[in-house]
């Protein structure tokens, strides 16, 4: 990850190979930007132009805004480590909020997973200073404003480090990737920061009578783990569980997935990574909050002992499950994993999870859902998570799509009996395993569309995001302050 360093000088005098000025809504009169080399070239102040002379990145983006801020960052990094240059410098912009987004793109723009090449490009870059004033103003920040900006930078560089993280592991094949491999590294995780590590393993589940879980995993040669970390200060002012999908391969099961869709299918425990992630960050964080994070770490594989549809399971919760499609097998993880976080009586309770391509096709690739009872509760995490920068919209719950999840055997079915409303019956379903204590404390965020994208957007790259670690501690940050 790249060196940040911040400086006292002004941006002239601070010394690194290249500057990188961000140009805002096409303005061009600042004191050192010399307009007539752009108009030379035709440059009309969007996108990327690189004055050679001058050594002199300039990025322009269509308004000051933090997010845009952050993927001008993103880019202007990726231009840059293509050379060999190895520091650039940049200005403050806006307040340390906005600066911290700045930060953490920039950080990410150098990420780059090539764990599995055999030649591996040389990162010239290393450095990024910040200097004491910005393109719009020459003068220096307020001394009353420093301790915001280096709070701020501070964060962006344990959110790069924590979302790097949970890309790589995302991003990890499922050879290599099994649900022994993510409580592995949930037990380092813990001994890094000094929290504390439970993790349940087949005998586990059997006492803990979650069938649903262990019927998933029931054909897999990976034994399947729940994962459960703890963060708990002294005083804390909540507590917040946090629930996450840990499939490290779902291949449909008996309800085979198309050779197509199986594709990317490393990415299901992108729920289980965020949540590792952001128990990473806030440890880092030190926040006043009690933290739990739960990973129900599995695989659906194929074999003759797999579950079937026309199975009926008893999950840890006490209800029956119909089986009509064993690729619907997140939620019967997340159903007992829920059930085990509800025992920790909490505040707050949150899931994560790459559960159904509805959403993708209601919100598009780039956005989650959040669903839940509690309209406040999923308000707030929607403007939190926009806040942090990740895309995020809520889906309604109804009572007519309740009635798709009936079954004629058991207490629910795990699809519904229409193809509409995929994503809202799928949390619908999440919902029957929540107690009446727990309905309006309880969130589901289905994170399908930006966990995992093969192309570059905003200051994300290739593959895994890292989607809901930066929505997730803008979560608990504000609970921290709010309660």
């Amino acid at each position: 990850m790249l060196e940040v360093q911040f400086e006292k000088s002004n941006l002239k005098t601070s010394k690194a190979d290249v500057s990188v000025v961000f140009i805002i809504n096409k303005n061009f009169k600042h004191h050192w930007i010399k307009a007539q080399n752009f108009k030379s070239f035709g440059y009309e102040g969007l996108g990327a132009f690189f004055d050679q002379a001058e050594k002199t990145l300039y990025f322009g983006i269509e308004c000051f805004d933090g997010n845009l801020l952050a993927e001008a960052g993103t880019h202007a990094v990726r231009f840059i480590k293509k050379m060999p240059f190895k520091s650039f410098k940049i200005g403050v912009y806006g307040d340390g909020a906005t600066m911290g987004k700045v930060v953490l793109g920039a950080l990410l723009g150098a990420y780059e997973f090539d764990a599995y090449k055999s030649e591996k490009k040389t990162l010239h870059l290393k450095k990024m200073i910040i200097a004491n004033e910005s393109y719009e103003s020459p003068k220096a920040i307020a001394a009353k404003d420093l301790a915001s900006l280096e709070e701020n930078i501070q964060k962006a560089k344990i959110l790069a480090q924590s979302i790097t993280l949970t890309r790589d592991v995302i991003n990890t094949p499922p050879e290599e990737a099994t649900p022994k491999f993510l409580s592995k590294l949930a037990q380092k995780i813990a001994k890094e920061n000094k929290l504390s590590c439970t993790i349940g393993d087949k005998k586990f589940l059997q006492k803990e009578k979650m069938g649903a879980f262990l019927a998933v995993n029931r054909a897999s040669v990976h034994s399947p783990y729940l994962i459960h970390l703890a963060y708990k200060p002294k005083k804390p002012k909540a507590k917040i569980v946090l629930v996450g999908k840990g499939l490290t391969y779902d291949s449909g099961g008996l309800s085979l997935k198309p050779a197509d869709y199986m594709v990317t299918m490393k990415a299901d425990k992108s729920g289980g990574c965020a949540v590792l992630g952001i128990m990473n960050a806030i440890a880092n964080m030190r926040v006043d909050v009690e933290v739990h994070g739960i990973v129900g770490a599995s695989e659906n594989m194929i074999g003759g002992n797999a579950y079937k549809p026309d199975d009926v399971l008893i999950s840890r919760e006490g209800k029956s499950i119909e089986v009509r499609n064993t690729d619907a097998e997140g939620r019967l993880v997340l159903a007992d994993c829920l059930s085990y976080a509800q025992d920790l009586k909490p505040d707050y309770l949150i899931d994560f999870a790459t559960l159904t391509g509805a959403c993708v096709v209601a919100l598009g690739e780039y956005t989650s859902g959040v669903m839940g009872h509690n309209e406040a509760l999923k308000d707030r995490f929607e403007n939190l998570a926009i806040q942090s920068g990740e895309l995020a919209a809520k889906l309604p719950f109804n009572r007519h799509l309740k009635k798709l999840i009936d079954s004629k055997i058991a207490d629910v079915c795990n699809v519904a009996s229409s193809r509409y409303g995929g994503a809202i019956t799928a949390g619908l379903f999440l919902s029957e395993f929540i107690r009446e204590a727990f309905k309006d404390k309880w969130l589901h965020i289905d994170i399908a569309g930006p966990a995992f994208v093969e192309k570059e957007w905003d200051i994300n790259t290739f593959g895994a995001s890292g989607a809901g670690v930066r929505a997730g501690v803008e979560f608990v940050l504000d609970v921290a302050k709010k309660g």
